[in-house]
């Protein structure tokens, strides 16, 4: 079992921020298999790309904005499709931030499931080039937002990377009034008039930010379940989730990497930064109020 280098808490009771792989992909209908394991690719990415060894010592790297030494990490290890709803409950009711690493996209439904069990609707901002809003089949990676209906404010939600959707999920995203920024949106008016209206969702910390690494554009991030051309870069992925963290957060999840597509790990890579870069962001005394 990889363990995040990065996790120091002693035990759960301890942390602040509870990482879990959930290495699953039972709900992929992609042609590219391998989701299953991100988890711990994601883990190793991170241990080796984000530390140096000099004269013996073992040094961290910086994120960008943000600390991470401050919190109290605890990596959980790899969880089973069926515990995981059981474990959010207890995580979230304690006061605890969960980080899901998938794993295919579909256990963003059970995460949400067991967060509004406790919250109710909450914000979601879902990082997809796909909406995962279809309705005419469900329970797969392609009906999270459908399977996840009832626990989703979509008045301050947003679907931020799309560019590969379904007519029904348009349709869809159009009647419960669920805001759409493509990249063209970001070419055409620019990151900061994008990050403005971020933040004019931003205004609760009732809210939870999903991360499908396929939002990337391929020459980014080619490593992953369904690629599809004119994605985000990714500095302006990592720039959207550290504001969309930034006022509090109830939890996260990154998923859809598939290794053994990637290419000199540097999909993998860039999951480690977005990891580390979402962690840095996290308040934790706003994500808990």
């Amino acid at each position: 079992m990889v363990r995040f280098h990065h996790s120091a808490a002693q035990n759960v009771f301890e942390a602040d921020i509870v990482i879990i792989g959930v290495p699953d992909e039972s709900r992929s209908h992609a042609a590219r298999k391998g989701a299953n394991k991100g988890p711990d690719i994601i883990r190793l990415a991170s241990n080796k790309s984000e530390f140096f060894e000099r004269d013996g010592n073992i040094i961290p790297i910086c994120p960008l904005f943000g600390k991470i030494d401050n919190k109290h990490i605890f990596d959980y290890g790899n969880v089973k499709r069926e515990n995981l709803h059981e474990l959010i409950s207890d995580l979230v009711s304690n006061n605890k931030i969960p980080i899901v690493l998938g794993g295919d996209h579909s256990i963003t439904s059970i995460v949400l499931q067991a967060i509004g069990n406790i919250h109710g609707k909450i914000g979601l901002f879902y990082f997809d080039a796909h909406p995962d809003f279809v309705s005419s089949t469900t329970n797969y990676y392609g009906s999270v937002l459908t399977d996840s209906f009832q626990w989703i404010d979509f008045a301050k939600s947003m679907l931020i990377g799309t560019r590969a959707a379904e007519p029904e999920e348009l349709d869809n995203a159009t009647r419960v009034g669920l805001e759409v920024i493509t990249p063209l949106n970001i070419s055409e008016s620019g990151i900061s008039q994008i990050a403005n209206r971020v933040e004019h969702k931003n205004c609760s910390n009732k809210k939870y930010i999903s991360i499908d690494l396929d939002c990337i554009d391929p020459a980014y991030a080619p490593g992953v379940s369904l690629p599809s051309p004119c994605g985000l870069s990714s500095i302006d992925l990592v720039y959207l989730i550290k504001l969309a963290i930034s006022s509090g957060i109830i939890g996260i999840d990154l998923v859809e990497l598939s290794p053994d597509f990637d290419f000199n790990s540097i999909t993998a890579d860039l999951a480690a930064r977005i990891l580390l870069e979402s962690i840095a962001s996290i308040n934790i005394s706003n994500s808990r109020t």
